[in-house]
């Protein structure tokens, strides 16, 4: 468990190997204050949405309507999004202000349902879902704080061409952090 922990954050890092969750990663990164709160609210929508979903679709497999088990999982995700925004907007109306419209954008961010996608296609247990869930969740979390804190120091000590202002050095630190993390390949405990 520990190993598939590991992995999920490192190795199989969701955002910077799978390419998962790049549209609000790039967009709520301008801030380490507001990536750190994204990537907490991803924590929770994925884990819960996972260990949500995993007995769902056991019972979906049992009656043979698998099939629809994307529909469902859809669903959960939306439900999940709608409560933690309820939540965030009645007790931390400034973060819920700074999310603006990517917080409802969870619901479609790729990540979310790639890991309740995972352990149906990787046949995952009910811990080893939540583990792997919790773990990938937490590698987005290190990438959009990695990516904000770049641009934090960049926007202070960076004197960069016009032409890779905005989110073009963002595409670069990107791809420069994808290989770093390309390194973690083979990595075993």
């Amino acid at each position: 468990m520990l190993e598939l922990f590991i992995n999920s954050i490192l190795s199989n890092n969701i955002a910077l190997t799978l390419i998962l969750g790049m549209c609000p990663l790039i967009a709520i990164s301008t801030s380490v204050k507001n990536a750190k709160g994204m990537g907490i609210a991803v924590i929770l929508v994925v884990t819960i949405t996972a260990v949500i979903n995993y007995p769902i679709f056991q019972l979906l497999k049992m009656t043979g309507t698998e099939d629809v088990s994307l529909l469902v999982f859809i669903i959960t995700i939306a439900a999940t999004v709608q409560i933690l925004e309820l939540l965030l907007e009645k007790y931390i109306p400034t973060l819920y202000s700074a999310f603006g419209i990517y917080l409802p954008l969870i619901t479609v961010n790729c990540v979310v349902l790639a890991v309740s996608q995972f352990f149906v296609n990787r046949d995952y247990n009910y811990a080893q879902t939540a583990v792997f869930a919790f773990g990938s969740s937490v590698g987005w979390l290190l990438a959009i704080v990695l990516v904000a804190s770049i641009r934090e120091k960049l926007a202070v000590y960076g004197d960069l061409p016009k032409g890779l202002r905005g989110k073009a050095i963002v595409f670069m630190i990107l791809g420069i952090l994808a290989l770093a993390f390309a390194g973690f390949r083979g990595l075993s405990l």
